[in-house]
């Protein structure tokens, strides 16, 4: 009588061997599982005592960088992050957003864990490009037309704003349909686009309409800009237009494309 063939010797093989294996990985799942379950647990409880409990992970230092008219201390002061408290629990977001409605000369900040127990405090002061004069003190405006501080002294090199609204029909309707807020914001326009060499000269920005803005310099030459408008080209006009008259005294670069100059 002939044997079991070689697929059938297989088939009994793998039945025979199949079900103890299956029974050992079944012993062994139950207790490999309490097993990862307390490494799980136990690397937890660990992370979140380094995180909270370690003294290691706790706010020791509070370092502030980038401020020029403010303090470190000022900064930190509004900052008010709690030496001791666990670095992990301090808010970063809530940090900056008092710091930047606290204080206004910030422009932006950032708030960043420096691991194992510091908070950085990255810090971009707002730059005045123009102050305007109100009872006899200063109010800073940075580039977007932000007022931001008011301080007793001008800041060296910054031209003051001049609002000469006359009671003319063009004044009133400019100052109609723009409103005073749209003026300034050309002023600042105007006053972020003079050529640096002029800018240390310019001692006002004077305002009579939307498209009437001048330039007054400190050794009473005077600059008529116009608008806001075209202000990069009237920047290279203004500055090609001085060193071929040096001897003007008025300068026009309303219309960029045909400066003029005259006056000695």
């Amino acid at each position: 009588m002939a044997g079991p063939t070689t697929a059938e010797r297989g088939e009994r093989q793998q039945e025979s061997s199949g079900p103890p294996r299956t029974r050992r990985f079944g012993r062994m799942r139950p207790r490999t599982i309490v097993i990862l379950s307390l490494t799980v647990l136990l690397l937890n409880a660990g992370s979140l005592w380094v995180l909270y409990g370690s003294e290691w992970t706790h706010v020791k230092r509070v370092s502030v960088s980038g401020t020029r008219v403010l303090t470190p201390e000022e900064v930190r002061a509004v900052a008010r992050v709690r030496p001791g408290s666990p670095l992990i629990s301090v808010d970063t977001d809530r940090v900056a957003a008092r710091l930047r409605r606290e204080l206004p000369r910030i422009d932006s900040v950032g708030v960043e864990r420096s691991w194992p127990d510091g908070i950085e405090l990255k810090v971009v002061e707002r730059t005045p490009v123009m102050v305007e004069e109100k009872g006899g003190k200063f109010v800073e405006v940075d580039r977007d037309g932000v007022r931001f501080a008011t301080v007793s002294q001008a800041p060296k090199g910054v031209p003051v704003l001049e609002l000469s609204l006359s009671r003319s029909n063009s004044a009133a309707a400019s100052l109609r349909r723009f409103g005073e807020s749209r003026l300034v914001r050309e002023a600042v326009t105007v006053a972020g686009r003079i050529p640096a060499a002029v800018a240390r000269e310019t001692r006002a920005v004077k305002v009579r309409t939307y498209d009437d803005i001048s330039l007054e310099l400190s050794d009473g030459r005077t600059v008529a800009w116009g608008s806001g408008e075209d202000s990069g080209l009237k920047a290279r006009a203004l500055t090609a237009l001085m060193k071929a008259t040096p001897e003007a005294r008025h300068f026009d670069v309303r219309v960029p494309t045909a400066p003029a100059s005259s006056g000695s």
